[in-house]
């Protein structure tokens, strides 16, 4: 029963971020490079995190239960903001080897497009979170131990995998949605993806009452992913042409470099 919590939990968690990957970015070398590039920037962010973390602890340490829940609290959002913070770092890097590219390009036309880049850091911040956030999670579902014997939730393992699944592809949103606001000087959008990171972080202090981190969180993905479906230049008439199979070129006709 254990393989299967986590083959189960691990195809939930990474199966759709690993599908687009093989599909979209695996045969592009260059796409590829800057998938990893991304997941390395949410390394280093993860890193300040835990050293901010330390220190607060180590400021503040106490074994009083509202001080430590203060503390866990500080270290999402120093954490999210932090996530962010690299993200816009990332966005201006790629900005500037994108004009490298171009430069030694004998192609008149930019080598990835900033759609193309948002997409593929997205991809990249949320591979690294998911692994982060969940193999911690799926090495203790080997056991020993069962889960929910004390009365907590049963599903803590299928739960934490489809969590797992919000926040990965939240972070393709939030990239899709981040880079367009940055190429566009549109800071409200900017502030709107903070604050949704922040909203989503935050429910997760309902757990164990999965039922309230889990609902907000896929209302608040939807949200996202319609607007990130716009913004990358989606329309109602290509998404039913997609889906009834008429506009097979539209996905190629969006890949170019704009």
């Amino acid at each position: 029963m254990t393989a299967a919590v986590f083959i189960g939990c691990s195809f939930i968690a990474f199966g759709p971020a690993l599908a687009l990957c093989v599909c979209t970015i695996a045969a592009e070398p260059l796409r590829l490079l800057f998938l990893i590039a991304g997941g390395f920037f949410w390394l280093v962010s993860l890193l300040l995190s835990s050293l901010v973390w330390f220190i607060a602890v180590q400021i503040g340490g106490s074994n009083n239960a509202s001080v430590k829940k203060n503390l866990l609290i500080f270290g999402v959002m120093v954490s999210v903001l932090l996530q962010e913070v690299f993200r816009f770092a990332y966005y201006k890097l790629l900005k500037k080897a994108n004009k490298g590219l171009m430069t030694i390009s004998q192609e008149e036309t930019l080598p990835i497009s900033v759609r193309q880049l948002s997409y593929v850091s997205g991809l990249g911040f949320g591979i690294m979170s998911g692994v982060f956030s969940l193999v911690n999670i799926l090495t203790d579902s080997w056991g020993p131990g069962t889960v929910g014997i004390y009365g907590d939730s049963p599903q803590y393992f299928l739960s934490s995998a489809f969590m797992t699944l919000a926040i990965v592809l939240l972070h393709i949103f939030w990239g899709i949605v981040f880079f367009d606001a940055c190429e566009k000087k549109k800071w409200w959008a900017l502030a709107l993806v903070i604050l949704s990171h922040l909203l989503v972080s935050g429910v997760t202090f309902q757990n164990p009452q999965y039922e309230g981190s889990l609902v907000p969180s896929y209302i608040i993905m939807m949200l996202m992913a319609t607007w990130a479906f716009f913004t990358a230049g989606g329309s109602l008439r290509n998404l039913k042409l997609c889906l009834m199979c008429r506009d097979k070129d539209f996905l190629l006709a969006n890949q170019r470099p704009r």
